[in-house]
Parts: structure tokens; C-alpha cells; sequence
């Protein structure tokens, strides 16, 4: 059991994590998708035991509602969450969960399906200050340290951004001098660079696609700084799809339509770049995967298509000519899939299933629509219900190394983030199983 902790009622701690090793690698986590926007670290502090997957919970600490993954730099970890109708940026102590400061601001937003009504975009932490973007497209800058306001916009009233389906869910990038957001304004203001200090628009690129809920990268393509963004939220018609831009201008170098001509679609999963030319995009609703290449001009060529790699919203990852991602628009059906990126020859495609013991019921479970997180040599996944597993994968299929049942909690799609040894796991739904209402959980990784 654990104990709550003196002067912080949301806070529960059950053990203190283990030292950091002095010699190890160590990543921070500073935005979306960590230190390489691509689902993947090389922290060396890390012990995964094949032979007895069990990680231990140090702390957990209730949360409002969102999808947001916290952002950690050091032992600043940054939470981004909606409560009692303000949304709420915090700082906290990265090992103990123990409050740092927190900011906060009125946000009304009800989303009109019925999911949660929070931030779904993840905060970023870069040179002392943290950066929020809302889900009312409320735009934050906050000292890292002191939780003091530098400077703040409400995008919405001035760029005329509509709530979309699911509100506004741009996942912001810092490239250059600017920070960086597809912003999907009625007047075709489509991708926007704020400056880092003081919030001014440094530049606006002008296209009539609309913001995604798809976290863009920055890649060098034909040797170029570029950003590229995966547009494509409500329209009608529906319109989207791949645009490449410079880092630090906003220019627009390439543009590649790629969006089902269903009205209730929207283009989430992040690209993957595959090579310096080379750029993976899939959606779920109808055209599913394809490679897309860019000569020296920025021309698009479709290297290959794949109908039936069709990923809704989680980060494909990419490794030694491989693509791992999960297809499938519904949790019923969805499956693992590895690709060969050069050829788009597609390797293996199959359900992650397995049996699990829990309460004394015997319970036949699947990694259904569950995002990935590839650590050196391993990867390890999240489960839409809250079951994590530990996978080898390779070309000739995937091989489950562990399991452990966190909680049974539907809406559980945000990416767990990973940062000097300990991961943190965003349950967004009530546990099924705990009846503990949404929390963050803090699980110690950390080498003996």
C-alpha cells in the first residue's frame, strides 16, 4: 500500500526509486514522442528482465482529463491536464511526484463524441521554458523553474480556429528560433512559428489544410532543415495530407495530399522518415499506408502503397529498413505489422494476443490499437486497456518477453514517456479494476 503524501492529497508514493547510475546514458523527454520525435530512446540506466518482466510502481498521482503526455527535463517532469474547467499546467519533481507550481487558466470545451474533454497535446520543454497548447488552441509560455508566466495567446480568436472534431490537438516542435504549430485557421493560415521568447508570429504558411491531431518532425530531407507536418482535421470536403516546410522561413517545399474523402476522418499518426528522402504516412479510414519519396526538387513520388496498413493515431517506429506500427481504425481487429520500407513488402501482420490471470479469471487479451515504445534493443507497449508488455520484434515475427496488468482503463492511447530510468503511464479513464479515477503512474526502470 501506498501512503499519501503530506500536503499534496493527490499524490500517493509507494517507494523511492533507485539511485541513477553515474556512468549511464540518460535522455530527457522534452516533448511528444522524446529526445528523437520518434518513439525511441537510448537511455542506457534502463534494466528490462526478460525472465521477470515486474517493474515497480514508485508513485502515482491523480490527474484531471486529457490525453497529454508529461514532458520531464532533468527532474522537472510537466503535467497537462483539465479540471473543474481550467486547464492546468504543473511541475513536479520527477522522482518523488512531489509539486513543483502550477499554472492555470479557464478552458470550456466539451467534445461532441463523448471522449475526454482535456489538453490532447503534450507540453514541450526547451531553453528554461515550458510551451502548452490547448485543447481550446490556448497557447502557454512558462518559466521552467518558477511556473511564471512569460507570455500566453488565445490562437483561436485570432487565427479563427474551429474546435474540430476532437478540439485542438497540434502537438507544438521547436526548429530554429521558432516554435512551431499547425494551426489550421479558417483564413488558410495552416502552420505558424512563434518566437520562443516573446510569443510574436514570426511567419505563417498559407495552405488550406487543416490542423490533424498528427505531432510533426524535424528531419533533413535532400540535406535541407525541414519540419514536416501530417495535416488534416474537419473539412468539407475533407482535405490533408504530407506538407514539407523550411525550418526556419515556414516555406513550403513539398505537398502531398494524402486524406480519406470520409467527412468524420482525421489524419493523426505522426510521419516517420525512413531515409533523406523518404517519408512513411499512413491514416485509417480508407488510404491507409505509403512511402513517399522527394527528388531534389521536393517532387512526390509514391514509392509504394498499403491500403491495409492503415495506423489510427500511434508513432510507427522505424529500425534497420523495418517499419513497426499497429493498423486498424477499431480496437476489435487491430493488429502488429512489420514492412519492409524499401520494398513495402509487409513481413508479418498479426494480433498481439495473449492469456492473462488477473482476479482469478483467466482473460484472453490483445495489445488492440496500443502504442509503442522501442528502448535499445526491446520494445515495450502499451495496450489501449492498460496492459504492458515487453516484445522482441524483427522481420520474422514478435515474440512476448513479459507482461504486467497496470490497470483496465479504457482511453488509454497516450505514449508513455521515459526519462533517466523511470516511465511514466497516463491512465485516462477510470481503472475498472482499482476504481481509481485518472492518474499518472510513475514506474521505477532504473539498472540495480
Amino acid at each position: 500500500m501506498g501512503t499519501d503524501t503530506r500536503g499534496d492529497s493527490r499524490l500517493i508514493t509507494y517507494d523511492k526509486a533507485k539511485p541513477r547510475l553515474s556512468n549511464a546514458l540518460v535522455q530527457n523527454w522534452i516533448r511528444f514522442n522524446g529526445p528523437y520525435d520518434n518513439a525511441t530512446t537510448k537511455d542506457t540506466s534502463i534494466a528490462l528482465d526478460k525472465n521477470k518482466f515486474k517493474i515497480k510502481k514508485i508513485w502515482e498521482l491523480s490527474k484531471g482529463e486529457g490525453y497529454a503526455s508529461p514532458a520531464i527535463f532533468n527532474n522537472h517532469l510537466i503535467l497537462f491536464h483539465l479540471q473543474n474547467g481550467f486547464e492546468i499546467i504543473e511541475s513536479r519533481d520527477a522522482e518523488t511526484g512531489k509539486i513543483r507550481w502550477s499554472h492555470k487558466y479557464p478552458a470550456e470545451y466539451r467534445d461532441r463524441y463523448g471522449y475526454s474533454n482535456g489538453p490532447r497535446a503534450s507540453p514541450l520543454i526547451w531553453d528554461g521554458c515550458v510551451y502548452a497548447h490547448g485543447v481550446t488552441a490556448w497557447l502557454t509560455c512558462l518559466e521552467l523553474e518558477t511556473g511564471k508566466l512569460l507570455w500566453e495567446r488565445d490562437l483561436k480568436k485570432e487565427f479563427l480556429i474551429p474546435d474540430y472534431f476532437f478540439g485542438k490537438g497540434s502537438n507544438p516542435i521547436v526548429s530554429a528560433n521558432s516554435l512551431i504549430l499547425n494551426i489550421g485557421g479558417q483564413k488558410n493560415d495552416c502552420v505558424a512559428g512563434f518566437d520562443l521568447k516573446n510569443g510574436k508570429t514570426l511567419w505563417i504558411t498559407k495552405d488550406a489544410w487543416g490542423a490533424s491531431y498528427s505531432s510533426p518532425v524535424k528531419a533533413k530531407i535532400n540535406g535541407r532543415d525541414t519540419c514536416i507536418f501530417f495535416t488534416g482535421g474537419e473539412s468539407r470536403p475533407p482535405t490533408g495530407g504530407l506538407l514539407i516546410l523550411d525550418s526556419e522561413t515556414g516555406q513550403k517545399l513539398a505537398r502531398f495530399p494524402w486524406r480519406s474523402k470520409m467527412y468524420e476522418s482525421a489524419n493523426a499518426s505522426p510521419p516517420v522518415v525512413v531515409s533523406q528522402n523518404r517519408v512513411f504516412i499512413s491514416e485509417c479510414y480508407e488510404k491507409g499506408g505509403v512511402l513517399v519519396e522527394f527528388d531534389e526538387n521536393f517532387s512526390p513520388k509514391i514509392i509504394w502503397h498499403k491500403p491495409e496498413l492503415n495506423v489510427h493515431w500511434m508513432t510507427p517506429i522505424y529500425h534497420e529498413g523495418l517499419i513497426f506500427g499497429v493498423s486498424g481504425r477499431h480496437q476489435r481487429g487491430a493488429a502488429v505489422f512489420c514492412v519492409e520500407a524499401k520494398t513495402g513488402l509487409i513481413r508479418w501482420k498479426e494480433r498481439v494476443s495473449w492469456k492473462d490471470t488477473i482476479n482469478d479469471q483467466v482473460l484472453n487479451l490483445e495489445l488492440f490499437r496500443g502504442s509503442i515504445l522501442k528502448i535499445n534493443d526491446y520494445y515495450l507497449a502499451l495496450s489501449e486497456i492498460g496492459s504492458l508488455i515487453l516484445l522482441n520484434m524483427d522481420e520474422n515475427g514478435w515474440n512476448l518477453l513479459g507482461k504486467q496488468q497496470l490497470f483496465f482503463a479504457p482511453g488509454t492511447w497516450t505514449l508513455p514517456a521515459l526519462s533517466n530510468g523511470l516511465l511514466y503511464v497516463m491512465q485516462n479513464e477510470k481503472d475498472r479494476m482499482s476504481g481509481m479515477e485518472p492518474r499518472v503512474l510513475c514506474f521505477d526502470l532504473r539498472k540495480p
